[in-house]
């Protein structure tokens, strides 16, 4: 019988999801991933450009031990994989948030039950500078003084200049220049309820299509500074410290990112359409197994996002009926 899945974005629940700060070692306690008979057919993944790298690397993965099985994949956003799910375009919904109320609402009026999601990674969202701007560090009240209009989290006033955040000399009267995402996306809201303590992005935020176009305005920059998940990261840029709860700095690594110190951290999920009275045909469910094996969890490292640990595979797996 299939479980029910409580989805929790709580430090404790991703400290265990990461391994307390083990990340980056991918948990032994994993299966190692072998071929089953019987695995062929198609697979469409649509929605969160975020997961775009990591979906390419499941699906080369898993094409290693499938050849024959064909995978198409687009990223336009975590808004788009409701809709495809719904319509039956797409077999995986890739988003960087949790599905809301009504979009679940709508699929169950379709089907009659919920979409499933799968927990594939966790991810530290990081904030970018242009690796020539000397900021090491900012407080989440000042994030969201530099990207929101309604300072929810408690500053006096905007940031408008790098002087406000103790530049000196030519950075002091810089304008800040802000890069985001576009309203399709999972990062995007994610970022403003987190980042903006639930607020409205500023006017002068320049809105990109996807992750990397993020990085790309901030390396082209110098005044320039965006959200984006921390994999997407280049040498142009450098992803600055975040001030803690505790009033210390923090980066989006594995240990702060595991331990809840740093505070932009998320699980990555992949929704799909489960019939909870039938079984899951192999493709869907070789899949999968593959995202819960060490070489998944290893694909999720070379992506640049943290693997998670056995216990969290064990109980996705259990939800799928695949236990």
């Amino acid at each position: 019988m299939r479980s029910s899945l409580k989805l929790s974005l709580t430090a404790s629940a991703l400290a265990l999801a990461a391994g307390a700060g083990q990340a980056q070692n991918i948990d032994p306690n994993l299966p190692v991933y072998e071929a089953a008979s019987g695995v062929s057919g198609n697979l469409t993944s649509i929605g969160s450009d975020t997961l775009n790298n990591l979906m390419t690397l499941w699906s080369e993965g898993f094409r290693s031990f499938y050849p024959n099985v064909a995978v198409q994949i687009q990223g336009a956003g975590s808004g788009t994989a409701p809709p495809a799910l719904v319509e039956g375009t797409a077999q995986f919904g890739p988003m960087s948030r949790p599905m809301r109320g009504t979009e679940i609402e709508e699929f169950e009026a379709r089907y009659g039950y919920e979409p499933l999601p799968m927990r594939g990674a966790i991810d530290a969202l990081g904030v970018f500078v242009h690796r020539d701007n000397p900021v090491e560090c900012l407080s989440m009240q000042e994030v969201d003084a530099i990207f929101s209009s309604t300072r929810a989290g408690g500053a006096d006033e905007a940031i408008t200049t790098w002087g406000q955040v103790g530049l000196t000399g030519e950075w002091a009267d810089r304008p800040v220049a802000m890069y985001g995402r576009n309203s399709a996306s999972g990062t995007y809201g994610y970022f403003r309820e987190v980042a903006l303590f639930g607020g409205d992005y500023s006017a002068e935020v320049r809105e990109q299509p996807g992750s990397s176009t993020v990085i790309q305005g901030v390396a082209a920059d110098i005044n320039g500074i965006g959200y984006s998940g921390v994999g997407y990261g280049t040498a142009d840029v450098k992803a600055i410290d975040i001030r803690g709860a505790d009033g210390n700095c923090y980066s989006p690594v594995a240990e702060d990112a595991a331990s809840g110190n740093y505070p932009i951290a998320r699980f990555l999920y992949i929704y799909m359409n489960v019939d909870p009275n039938a079984e899951l045909e192999p493709l869907r469910a070789e899949f999968v197994r593959y995202v819960y094996s060490q070489q998944g969890q290893q694909d999720v490292v070379r992506a640049g996002f943290f693997p998670l640990v056995n216990f969290i595979a064990e109980q996705d797996l259990e939800a799928f009926g695949l236990n």
